[in-house]
């Protein structure tokens, strides 16, 4: 066959906002080595018998909330857009849709494609920027059961600053008139600092300057990313430094990356910030995190702290701009 397959992988979703489903959902994503890096024996004990068994019930409560009649939302963003890049992307390449954790499943994806003899494999995890318990879990599952197909694949790792994804945020950012409000956040989902400390050995994130320019050490840094790609939006917007600011959501415990954005927004509305525009680049399509976190819970946190207003910018999503720019992406 002379065509290539492009495989869109995200991080996944219950089948159903049920308790059981929500159950199995967390045993498989907490489970990765990759997501919770501890000793084998200390993340067995506290996944299996406390996080999954009290977080559950909690979960697919959250999940029931942002639940359409057609199912879950992230999964819908993903297969929109797949059609839509297949349509993009016409006769050259067919296009696949894989969720690490959850359906439709890697395995089964790559088994469909090892079927049809393509030429090639690309590999697309959707996150701008990387992270080990992200895209580095993405790509060790893909090689695993590549090997067994004997598939050439290539990998998309990261696309962070690439300007056809700068672009596309921006626009969406745009349409919101980010001058017409007090302050911006760029809220990006958070990792355990000890995910930081491991991406450049010997350079503790404490030390680092990233927050201001790209280190040397950068490149795979998941925190020096962010704030990289933060500086580019910015730039674009024209925005100034002090008309925003950069912070991490989504926190297990008090030892992860900071500032927490649930802090600067409490920060900025007890400081006598009234309109505040929240955006996600982190994010390319809108779930739990977003929808829920972001547009419901801090924005209650914002105006009961003293706020008037909190808007979030709606993700990338299936948007045309965007289908654009990731075949630009693919292709180059």
């Amino acid at each position: 066959m002379n065509k290539k397959a492009i495989l869109l992988v995200n991080t996944g979703t219950p089948d159903a906002p049920t308790v059981k489903e929500v159950r199995k959902y967390l045993f498989h994503f907490l489970n990765d080595p990759r997501v919770i890096d501890l000793p084998w024996l200390t993340r067995k004990l506290l996944v299996n018998l406390i996080i999954v068994p009290f977080r559950s019930p909690k979960s697919a409560g959250l999940y029931r909330k942002i639940w359409t009649r057609e199912g879950s939302p992230l999964l819908l963003h993903t297969l929109t857009l797949r059609d839509k890049l297949q349509t993009k992307l016409a006769e050259n390449f067919d296009v696949f849709v894989a969720m690490r954790y959850g359906n439709p499943s890697i395995k089964k994806a790559i088994d469909e494609i090892g079927r049809s003899n393509y030429r090639e494999l690309i590999v697309v995890p959707l996150f701008p920027q990387y992270a080990s318990s992200t895209t580095g879990s993405i790509v060790d599952a893909v090689k695993c059961e590549a090997e067994k197909c004997k598939l050439e694949v290539r990998f998309v790792e990261q696309f962070y600053k690439h300007p056809a994804f700068i672009n596309a945020f921006a626009s969406k950012i745009e349409v919101y008139k980010p001058a017409v409000y007090d302050h911006v956040v760029f809220s990006y989902h958070g990792l355990p600092n000890r995910h930081l400390d491991k991406s450049h050995p010997g350079i503790s994130h404490k030390n680092c300057t990233c927050e201001h320019r790209m280190p040397t050490h950068g490149s795979h840094c998941y925190k020096a990313t962010c704030y990289e790609t933060t500086r580019l939006l910015a730039l674009k917007l024209g925005l100034k430094p002090e008309n925003y600011t950069v912070a991490f959501q989504s926190r297990l415990s008090n030892n992860w990356m900071t500032p927490f954005t649930d802090h600067v927004l409490k920060d900025l509305a007890q400081k006598g910030v009234k309109k505040v525009l929240v955006t996600a680049p982190a994010f390319v399509a809108d779930c739990l995190e977003t929808t829920l976190e972001l547009g419901v819970e801090y924005r209650e946190l914002f105006i009961q702290s003293g706020g008037t207003e909190l808007c979030l910018v709606e993700s990338l999503n299936a948007d045309d701009k965007w289908v654009k720019a990731l075949a630009e992406i693919i292709i180059t």
